[in-house]
């Protein structure tokens, strides 16, 4: 099978997406039945997708002297239409968009939509991705094979928001790197000392600083611990910078100021085990979410785990992690409190989530793509 993939969530900062189109992209070649791989970022071929993940050069601009616009070997290979042509000319059998979308010139491939927020809570979304979707998302609906979904969850939403039937959307599972498990203090401490983070333990929330991801919600929670508590366990708050959080960013400022905020920003895959390990506490009170890798990698890790009790999470933790409403001001404090000083339920929880987050195989989330890239070529 002749499989071409979309990189265009590949970047230097990898999001939930990004990690997603990085293990197919590092993966699929290496599996039975994969003939050959191209990758593709629009209408450029990607000779080497890893090139994607450094950093940009002193000049602003990643080094792209591989780079190959469509027109012009479109040109040199005399194809009458490029839109009609390419995945001919590229000798494709499956092309899969990873990242919600399919390229333009991409005239039936399968796509996967991590979740619907867009359409569901569109005021936590910059106005130039709504637009985005609603440039391109329905094409590309309309020229999809199949239809993958990180989770039933988002399975279920998609086939009513479409229409389309359980044969046409399928849901498969991420799955957790082998990297992430529990670390003795010896092989963390050096990373924590770097960070200037406590070896004595502390609360941890990773995720971008954006509406929908409610860190407003916990800070507020916080705030509201017995402040002798917020002081021997701070909150360590890492992830991308997002957007529309002035607010949220001045709050955390504030909160740092008076000691019991550590702000990281945008952490080093490298780092994360040992972040994780280091933790006392993880909190995910995202209003939405596809999947959320966070949370499975802090029960790999073998962290007490605290996440919201909406959209696919209570379905991801499988009953490891206790569920909390984030706009509950007063039982998110008394959960954190929980999470933290109730040794029953924490050696419980560390025992339940490395037990869900050891089901979770990036190797069996490429076999199931895998299948859905051959029911679509059958």
């Amino acid at each position: 099978m002749r499989v071409a993939l979309a990189v265009d969530a590949l970047g230097p900062e990898l999001t939930g997406v990004g990690r997603y189109c990085w293990e197919l992209t590092s993966r699929l070649p290496h599996f039975s039945g994969v003939e050959s791989m191209s990758f593709w970022r629009g209408f450029d071929a990607v000779p080497d997708p890893a090139c994607l993940l450094q950093p940009a050069s002193s000049s602003g601009r990643r080094k792209f002297g591989w780079r190959r616009r469509a027109k012009r070997v479109a040109v040199r290979l005399g194809l009458r239409s490029r839109t009609a042509d390419w995945p001919k000319m590229a000798g494709i059998d499956v092309f899969h968009g990873p990242n919600f979308m399919l390229p333009p010139w991409v005239e039936r491939g399968v796509m996967t939509i991590h979740d619907l927020s867009v359409f569901r809570y569109p005021e936590t979304h910059p106005p130039a991705r709504i637009a985005a979707y609603e440039r391109e998302f329905q094409s590309s609906l309309g020229r999809c094979t199949h239809i993958i979904t990180p989770t039933q969850t988002v399975c279920d939403e998609v086939m009513a928001f479409t229409g389309m039937g359980a044969h046409m959307v399928s849901a498969v599972h991420m799955g957790v790197g082998g990297h992430f498990e529990p670390w003795p203090a010896a092989r963390r401490n050096p990373v924590l000392t770097r960070l200037g983070l406590p070896a004595t333990g502390y609360g941890l929330t990773i995720s971008a600083l954006e509406p929908r991801k409610r860190i407003d919600r916990l800070l507020e929670a916080w705030r509201g611990l017995d402040p002798a508590l917020r002081r021997t366990v701070p909150l360590v708050i890492a992830g991308a910078s997002g957007w529309n959080n002035d607010g949220l960013r001045g709050a955390i400022a504030s909160a740092a100021s008076e000691g019991w905020v550590i702000p990281l920003g945008y952490v080093a895959e490298g780092d994360l085990p040992a972040i994780y390990s280091g933790a006392t506490l993880f909190i995910y009170p995202s209003l939405y979410e596809g999947f959320g890798l966070p949370p499975i990698e802090a029960m790999a890790s073998g962290v007490p785990t605290i996440v919201a009790n909406t959209s696919c999470l209570p379905e991801v933790t499988g009953g490891a992690a206790m569920l909390v409403d984030p706009d509950d001001r007063a039982g998110f404090t008394t959960a954190l409190e929980r999470g933290m000083l109730d040794e029953a339920w924490r050696s419980g929880a560390i025992l339940r989530g490395l037990a869900v987050a050891s089901a979770y195989s990036w190797e069996e989330c490429v076999e199931k793509t895998l299948e859905v890239y051959r029911r679509s070529v059958a």
